[in-house]
C-alpha cells in the first residue's frame, strides 16, 4: 500500500500597515519680536526626517488668515521633500511650562480616524491650525514663558509592509572584540610601549596601534621606524585627549565627552571634541575624526561655530566646514555670530573663510527668496528689525 506523501502546511503572509513615528522640539525665543509681521508671514523650524521624508514646523504669530485680524497664533506641519499622496498622522503638542503638565494637545494619534490619515499631495503640503490659539489667550498664559514657546511636533507617516513565514533563525551575539581589546588595554597585560604625554604615562600595546593608525605603522614598523621603541614622548596633545583617542583604538567607540570634560574643569565638550578631532588628524584615524565631525555638527552653536569652521579648514574636514557656513549664513545666526571672540579669531587665522562665509549666505538668501516667491510671500517677511541680513553681509564685505 503507497502511503500518500505528507501534506505540506498552508501558505500565508500577512500586510501590515503602521506609522513610522519621530518626534522634532521646536523653540521661539523673542515671542513678542516675531509679533507684527503681518497674517501670511511665519517663523519656521529646522527640517526633521520622518519615515524617509523631512517635515518643518510653521508658525505664523499674527496668524495664517487676514480676516482673523492677527487674533489667532497658527501652527502647521508641511512636507518639505519631494513625495506624493504621503500619508501621515500628526500631534502638535504646546508645552505648559510651570511644571504642571497641563499641555496643550491637538493629535490624530490614539483616536477614531473616520477619513482615515490625512495625505499630502506634494511638497508643500500642510496641515495644522490656522486658529491654534487664540494670542491675547496665549501671551497670559504659562505656554508663554521669558518670552519663548516650546512645541513639540510628532509625525507618523503610515508604512505598508508584507509579512511572510521565516525560518528559524539562530541568533548571533554583537561582536565583543573591541571590549576584550579595551580589557587588554585597562589591565595592561602584555603592553609593550610607553607614551609620556605631559604628567601622565599611558601603556599600549605597538602591535595594535600600528593596526588601527598609519602613523604608528610607520613609527614602529615603517622602513625608518623603530620595533624596538619602549619609550616615547608625545607634544603638543593633551593628557586626557590622548588617553581618548588610544582608548578609541582599541574599542572602536567615540568615549563619553562629558566624563572627559569634566576631568578638565575649563573645558567644554565642544573643546573636548574639537581637541580629539586634531588628535585623530594627525594620527590618521579617519573614523574618529568623522565621529567627532559629526558630534560637532550637532552642538554648533553662535558661540562654538567660528571656532569649530576654523579647525575643519585646518583639517581638511569639508561635511563640518559646510555645515558650519550654513549654520552661520542663517539670518538669526549670523549677526550672533559676528559678535563672538571667536570670530575675531577666525578673520586673523582664516581670512579666506569669509568669502566662503559671504558665498553661502548668498545661497541661502536665494533659497528664502524662492521659497517665498512660492507660497506667494512677501520678500521682507521674517526681517530683523535690528540688523538685516544685508547689513551683516556689509560687515563681511568691509572684512573681505
Amino acid at each position: 500500500m503507497t502511503v500518500p506523501p505528507p501534506t505540506p502546511p498552508p501558505s500565508w503572509s500577512r500586510s501590515v500597515t503602521e506609522t513610522v513615528r519621530g518626534s522634532h522640539q521646536y523653540t521661539v525665543k523673542g515671542f513678542s519680536m516675531a509679533k507684527g509681521m503681518g497674517p501670511g508671514r511665519y517663523v519656521t523650524s529646522d527640517t526633521f526626517a520622518v519615515g524617509g521624508y523631512h517635515w518643518a514646523v510653521y508658525l505664523y504669530p499674527d496668524g495664517k488668515n487676514p480676516e482673523d485680524n492677527a487674533n489667532y497664533v497658527s501652527v502647521f506641519v508641511a512636507l518639505a521633500s519631494d513625495g506624493a499622496d504621503v500619508r501621515a498622522l500628526f500631534e502638535l503638542t504646546l508645552l505648559d511650562q510651570s511644571g504642571r503638565g497641563r499641555h496643550k494637545v491637538h493629535s490624530h494619534f490614539d483616536r477614531s480616524l473616520q477619513a482615515g490619515p490625512y495625505t499630502l499631495k506634494y511638497r508643500g503640503s500642510m496641515w495644522g491650525y490656522k486658529r491654534f490659539y487664540r494670542r491675547s489667550l496665549l501671551e497670559s498664559s504659562d505656554f508663554l514663558k521669558d518670552d519663548c514657546l516650546v512645541m513639540n511636533c510628532t509625525v507618523g507617516v503610515v508604512k505598508n509592509r508584507l509579512e511572510t513565514p521565516k525560518n528559524i533563525q539562530i541568533h548571533i551575539p554583537p561582536s565583543d572584540m573591541g571590549r576584550c581589546f579595551k580589557n587588554l588595554l585597562n589591565l595592561g597585560i602584555g603592553c609593550d610601549i610607553t607614551f609620556e604625554v605631559g604628567d601622565d604615562t599611558v601603556q599600549a600595546h605597538k602591535w595594535i596601534l600600528a593596526a588601527r593608525s598609519p602613523v604608528f605603522k610607520a613609527q614602529f614598523f615603517g622602513p625608518i621606524g623603530n620595533p624596538d621603541l619602549h619609550s616615547v614622548t608625545v607634544e603638543d596633545v593633551e593628557p586626557v585627549v590622548f588617553k581618548a583617542m588610544v582608548n578609541f583604538i582599541y574599542s572602536d567607540e567615540l568615549p563619553s565627552i562629558h566624563e572627559l570634560a569634566g576631568s578638565v574643569s575649563t573645558w567644554t565638550s565642544t573643546v573636548v571634541v574639537q581637541h580629539l578631532l586634531a588628535a585623530a588628524d594627525r594620527y590618521g584615524l579617519d573614523r574618529l575624526r568623522l565621529l567627532c565631525e559629526e558630534k560637532l555638527c550637532d552642538e554648533l552653536t553662535a558661540e562654538t561655530v567660528a571656532t569649530t569652521l576654523a579647525l575643519a579648514e585646518q583639517h581638511h574636514c569639508t561635511q563640518l566646514k559646510s555645515a558650519c557656513l550654513k549654520f552661520t549664513a542663517v539670518r538669526e545666526n549670523l549677526g550672533a555670530v559676528m559678535e563672538t571672540e571667536g570670530f575675531n579669531y577666525l578673520e586673523e587665522t582664516c581670512p579666506s573663510l569669509l568669502s566662503d562665509l559671504l558665498a553661502t549666505v548668498a545661497v541661502v538668501d536665494d533659497d528664502s527668496a524662492t521659497l517665498n516667491r512660492k507660497r506667494g510671500v512677501s520678500g521682507n517677511e521674517g526681517a530683523n528689525p535690528v540688523e538685516s541680513v544685508e547689513a551683516s553681509e556689509r560687515r563681511i564685505r568691509r572684512r573681505v
